[in-house]
């Protein structure tokens, strides 16, 4: 294949690479085009009468789009030298991302169980991603999800980091499994000391159980967590503050193979999830040791409140907020409200994410929920919810004013015209150039093919579900759409879906996993310029438990600023990230102190630490070794 001058590849004596300008001209063409077309939109019908094509009482979701999410002529030449840039995009400076996963050693494709245009709905929803520590040895390691099924030869893949930052494939690990895999969740349920693995997957999840050496042994039937419905995805949280995580599992919806769905040109395509009925996600309750031995799960979803609202649920985050200090569980529903199930701190929860402001967008509509990012992205020292949608919607940022109240703030943050609009998946809120605002990215691909079919869509049947992702720079006054200079993050279209984050390389910036639909496994080495900005990234523990404290919160205090975050590694879509909370302080010199809220409530502080220029410090606190703060 003739390589393609917007593919933005060459190689350079360093890791990474920096796209010419010329080469930055012709993507900037292609984004303008993709900004100024028309959207024509048309609903799906199906083949087959349909007993739930919308929830009762919400108005239809568009499902499809006359409008290509980009040029149908991306792949060819085009003379670059003609295009005037607008002088926005040469103050966007060098491109923060580049693609290292070959140098890394790592050469992983991920796998579909039938062909795309069989329309086999689980097919185009997964697969997520994890970034976290298999063998205790303090590198990060990469499990790959793929959805071959499980007969199929491809099976998700754990890949190793070894001493020198290379990789390798571990086999026989019992991870290295064949299914439906959608979302992965990591965390130490048994209290021993090492990263225990929870597999979301169509037709019935996995868990398994850390040997301590990166081998797992799977305890799905001993733990009571086997299901059969189509889980997407999961986190681990301490609901009720007993100090053992218990596992909360987003469910989607209950799928007929056997439904047949066309799209609005009147082709088959996948379905809408409202042609099917919805399922409650699952909550089980750790039961804990007796006698030295786990005990297991229990499920609890029917006794906590969760079964009485059956929903199409996508992406899962527990977290506390409403400021009580006791996690409340947040479900990004597909084409559906989203439900905020509040912790009523007896074991049940109540949801209401309509009062509280984030079920629905400013305009009252439901939305396609997919990814969530969790994070306080204004610095007002309240947590925000950043979640992903379709091409025809905008991602929604909501904003929360006060304790457990939210509203949507997506266009005066500046998110309300991007440069082109993309079906986002995973996302992470991370200040990558430690600037001293938090920034975002999200990953892109369709769902449901455009109603324009081209010569391409011929020959590439996943052509017609392609996008490109996207970068949102923070500052102050919002964030800034700086896409066009992440030529290796954002300038080839793909359908892309997990996105998990860690510093894999140890030099304290963040890095990106992000796993494709039928595509390459990609590592994204974040090498954002720092200049003089510093940053601080906080792992927190409790020895008591032998493990990071999931849910603890971060606050850093220099003079009158203060910076807070936390230990939620279950967030984006489908996918688990290092369980870091991650700040970057501009060019601040001295974090004055440090408090941590642990998650059964109890507030620590901790000393002040100095930084250094150009430097991000990573430290660990642990429980007892502070000054309890009342």
């Amino acid at each position: 294949m003739k390589a393609d001058s917007r593919q933005i590849r060459h190689p350079l004596p360093r890791i990474g690479w920096y796209p010419s300008w010329s080469q930055a001209r012709s993507f900037w063409c292609m984004l303008l085009a993709c900004a100024t077309m028309p959207l024509s939109l048309a609903c799906q019908q199906s083949t087959a009468p349909a007993s739930n094509g919308a929830a009762d009482g919400e108005a239809p979701r568009i499902v499809s789009s006359d409008a290509p999410p980009f040029p149908p002529d991306w792949n060819q030449p085009r003379d670059a030298s003609s295009v005037t840039l607008p002088p926005s995009v040469n103050e966007l400076g060098a491109p923060w991302f580049h693609d290292v996963t070959a140098a890394l050693g790592i050469d992983w494709t991920h796998s579909t169980s039938s062909p795309i245009d069989e329309y086999f709905m689980p097919d185009i929803m997964g697969s997520g991603v994890a970034v976290f520590d298999a063998n205790g040895d303090g590198r990060l390691d990469i499990l790959a999800l793929t959805n071959g099924g499980p007969t199929a030869s491809a099976k998700h893949a754990l890949w190793m980091q070894q001493p020198n930052g290379q990789f390798r494939r571990l086999d026989n690990c019992g991870l290295d499994i064949a299914g439906h895999g959608m979302g992965v969740a990591c965390g130490d349920f048994d209290n021993d000391g090492d990263v225990d693995v929870y597999l979301a997957q169509y037709a019935g999840g996995r868990l398994f159980r850390n040997r301590g050496d990166g081998h797992f042994d799977d305890v799905t039937d001993s733990a009571s967590v086997k299901n059969p419905r189509w889980g997407v995805s999961a986190t681990f949280v301490d609901f009720d503050r007993d100090g053992w995580l218990d596992l909360l599992v987003a469910h989607y919806v209950d799928y007929d193979p056997s439904h047949r769905c066309i799209s609005g040109s009147g082709l088959a395509d996948f379905c809408h999830p409202n042609q099917f009925k919805g399922t409650a996600s699952r909550l089980y309750r750790n039961r804990g040791v007796k006698d030295g031995t786990w005990q297991g799960y229990q499920d609890v979803t029917a006794e906590s409140g969760l079964a009485a609202k059956p929903s199409n649920g996508l992406g899962a985050v527990a977290t506390d907020a409403d400021g009580d200090g006791w996690p409340d569980l947040l479900i990004a529903n597909d084409a559906q409200a989203n439900h905020l199930w509040i912790n009523q701190k007896d074991g049940t929860f109540r949801e209401d994410a309509v009062s509280r402001g984030i079920a629905f967008n400013g305009a009252g509509n439901p939305q396609a929920n997919m990814g969530i990012a969790w994070a306080d992205l204004d610095r007002d020292g309240r947590m925000d919810c950043f979640i992903t949608h379709l091409a025809e919607e905008l991602h929604t940022l909501w904003k929360q004013d006060r304790p457990g109240r939210f509203r949507d703030a997506t266009a005066t943050m500046g998110l309300g015209t991007p440069v082109f609009r993309g079906t986002g998946f995973g996302t992470v809120a991370n200040d990558f150039d430690a600037d001293g605002w938090p920034d975002l990215v999200v990953v892109n691909g369709r769902v449901m093919r455009r109603r324009d079919r081209s010569q391409m869509s011929a020959k590439d049947p996943l052509f017609d579900y392609r996008e490109m992702n996207q970068v949102f720079a923070g500052s102050s006054k919002g964030f800034r759409d700086r896409t066009p200079a992440e030529g290796g993050l954002c300038g080839f279209p793909r359908i892309d879906r997990g996105l998990a984050w860690g510093d894999i390389d140890g030099d304290g910036q963040t890095d990106l996993v992000i796993n494709s639909l039928q595509g390459k496994l990609r590592v994204m080495r974040n090498q954002a310029p720092l200049g003089e900005h510093t940053g601080l990234r906080v792992r927190a523990s409790d020895p008591r438990y032998r493990r990071d404290a999931i849910n603890a919160r971060i606050t850093l205090i220099a003079g009158e600023q203060r910076w807070i975050g936390e230990i939620l590694p279950g967030q984006s879509y489908g996918s688990s990230g290092e369980p870091v909370a991650s700040f970057g302080l501009g060019t601040l010199a001295r974090v004055d102190s440090i408090q941590v809220q642990w998650p059964d409530g109890f507030v620590e502080s901790f000393a002040a630490v100095d930084l250094a220029p150009g430097q991000i410090l990573t430290i660990r606190l642990e429980r007892g070794r502070g000054k309890g703060v009342q």
